[in-house]
Order: C-alpha cells, then sequence, then structure tokens
C-alpha cells in the first residue's frame, strides 16, 4: 500500500479532526495543504482568495502537491476541498498516496459549518445552495481519484477514526484480499429485460454500484459477465490461481441445470454467494430449483441488486 494517506472532501467533511485523531492511531505525522499554503503565503486562505482570486489559490495548491509527490512520506495529509477539480491535482494525489474521500451530504456540511465565517466560497446569501452546487460540480472529481470512500453523515469523529482505519487494513491487504463478481446470461440486459421483474437500473449501474462498494471498503473488486457457459466456468477455474479470495456468482438461467458450472465452482474452495436479483421462490417453479446453490455457503435472492452488496459484506466477514 503506498504509506501516505490522503484525505479528501468538501469542507467541514472532517478531514481536519479526523486528521488529527488518526495520526495518533496510526503514529503517523499529519499537514494540512491549507495551513501549509497560508504559513507560505504568510496571509489566511480569505485573504489569498479576496486579493489574487481563487485561480492563484489553486496554482499554489498544485504547486504544493507537486513538491509532495517527491518529498512527503509516511504522512497522514488533509488537503483542501476543492484541490481534486483539477485533473492534474488528480492524478498528483493518486501518486501522493492512498486517497481517502470523505463523502456528506450538504445538509450535514451546512450544519458543520454555517456559523464559520473564514470560508471564502460560502460568504453568499444561501449558502446551503452554494454547498448543494459545489457538491454536485465536485462528485466526479472526488469519487474518481479516491481510493476508499467513508460516508461520514451517521459516524461520529471516533466511528469514522474507525471506519478509516478499518477501510486502510483491508486495503492493505489488497493484493490477497480479492474478490470476483460473474454474471451469467442475460445480466447484461439489465434496464432492457423485464423491468418489472429486475428493475430499471442498468448493468453500467450495477458495475459502478459494485466499484463504490470496493472503494468504501477498501478492497478489490473484478466483474466480469458472460452470456456463455464455457466461458464462466473458464474464468472460475481461472480465480483458482490468480488469488482470489471470494466469488459472488449470478448464473442466470445456468443455475437451474449447469452442472457444469456446479462442478466449477465445487473445486474452488473459497466463500462462494449465489445472488438473484428477483424472489426466485415467488416466480416459476423452474426458477426456484439451483443446482449450483449447494456447493456457495449462502444464497441470496429478492434483494435487488443490493443483494450484491449482501453477498459482499458476507465475504468480508
Amino acid at each position: 500500500m503506498k504509506k501516505n494517506i490522503v484525505l479528501i472532501g468538501f469542507m467541514g467533511s472532517g478531514k481536519t479532526t479526523v486528521g488529527i485523531r488518526l495520526s495518533y492511531r496510526l503514529r503517523k505525522s499529519i499537514e494540512d495543504t491549507d495551513k501549509l499554503i497560508e504559513k507560505r503565503e504568510k496571509r489566511t486562505i480569505r485573504e489569498i482568495f479576496d486579493t489574487d482570486g481563487e485561480r492563484y489559490f489553486r496554482e499554489l495548491e498544485t504547486r504544493l502537491l507537486q513538491e509532495a509527490v517527491d518529498k512527503r512520506k509516511n504522512q497522514i495529509i488533509s488537503v483542501g476541498g476543492g484541490t481534486p477539480v483539477r485533473e492534474e491535482n488528480r492524478e498528483l494525489l493518486k501518486r501522493l498516496g492512498t486517497v481517502v474521500y470523505f463523502r456528506a451530504k450538504p445538509e450535514t456540511i451546512y450544519e458543520r459549518i454555517r456559523h464559520d465565517t473564514t470560508r471564502p466560497l460560502l460568504q453568499c446569501e444561501n449558502p446551503l445552495e452554494r454547498i448543494t452546487e459545489l457538491l454536485k460540480q465536485r462528485k466526479d472529481a472526488y469519487e474518481s481519484c479516491a481510493d476508499i470512500i467513508i460516508d461520514v453523515d451517521d459516524l461520529s469523529m471516533p466511528q469514522v477514526v474507525d471506519a478509516v482505519a478499518k477501510a486502510l487494513e483491508r486495503k492493505q491487504k489488497e493484493k490477497t484480499m480479492k474478490i470476483l463478481v460473474i454474471n451469467g446470461p442475460n445480466l447484461n440486459f439489465l434496464g432492457i429485460r423485464e423491468k418489472s421483474v429486475y428493475g430499471t437500473q442498468d448493468y453500467d449501474y450495477l458495475l459502478k454500484l459494485i466499484q463504490d462498494k470496493a472503494k468504501k471498503e477498501g478492497c478489490e473488486i473484478e466483474t466480469y459477465q458472460s452470456n456463455h457457459e464455457g466461458a464462466i466456468i473458464d474464468r472460475i477455474q481461472q480465480a483458482y490461481f490468480d488469488g482470489t479470495r471470494g466469488i459472488v456468482i449470478n448464473p442466470g438461467a445456468y443455475t437451474h441445470y449447469s452442472y457444469a458450472i456446479r462442478d466449477a465452482l465445487a473445486s474452488i474452495t473459497v466463500p462462494k454467494v449465489e445472488v438473484h436479483i428477483s424472489n426466485i421462490q415467488e416466480r416459476e417453479e423452474f426458477r426456484k430449483i439451483s443446482v449450483t446453490a449447494p456447493v456457495c455457503d449462502k444464497q441470496i435472492f429478492g434483494q435487488g441488486l443490493d443483494g450484491y452488496l449482501q453477498a459482499i459484506d458476507f465475504i468480508l466477514k
């Protein structure tokens, strides 16, 4: 794992407070890029914004990150809320260390900072509206460079520290902690096929849901889909050699009759969970039959796409 830990998130998401507590827990020193900039410039962030504007401040951030990539080692580094907006900065953040994103709702941010007059971007008539707008603008930037995502809204500061520490521990084991999600025939037609049964979200939505889960948990999750029985068997067999530590599988129609896939799953001695989006027990008789479930550790059905997340949780336990 990269030795630096980089904390990103909107202002008021808890980067500074959590960073300090995390530094004690992990025995790492902590640096705050905003404070470093203020020290160099010998003026506050607000004074920099008022005198030279936001663009000048963002240039200072980029220069500081460029230096940090070469100089900072084994530290916790908390960066300004707008730092990841620049594409150049996102690349630098990834090189700098393991990036942890503190994700918060606009209402949470507003409640935390509504009395703070030192935030230049929020000195406006409707701060909550401004926060909502900025979060929407920055969402993709934050998520695209994050290795780990922590949802902080309903967590106390100690709970956030615990969540970060556990996610980092999982991330450290990433090379050996790899989960494989296999989808069988017609799963690529999510959002097109029988919407009343399988929902309106498409396959790309499912992939993003799984990757967001991977970032949140700090583990590696690979997704694979095929409409061909032999290809699915080949991928299961490959899992024996590539360090896969758990398999989530939705065999689709092969669930009901593919003894070949059943035998392939039986040969892999890692935790395995069979998932079905719909409630198979309330559908046609043939859908209630699974020849693959007996060689899996658990079967989840009727939970929609959330069933995949439940299956991942089971494997991570």
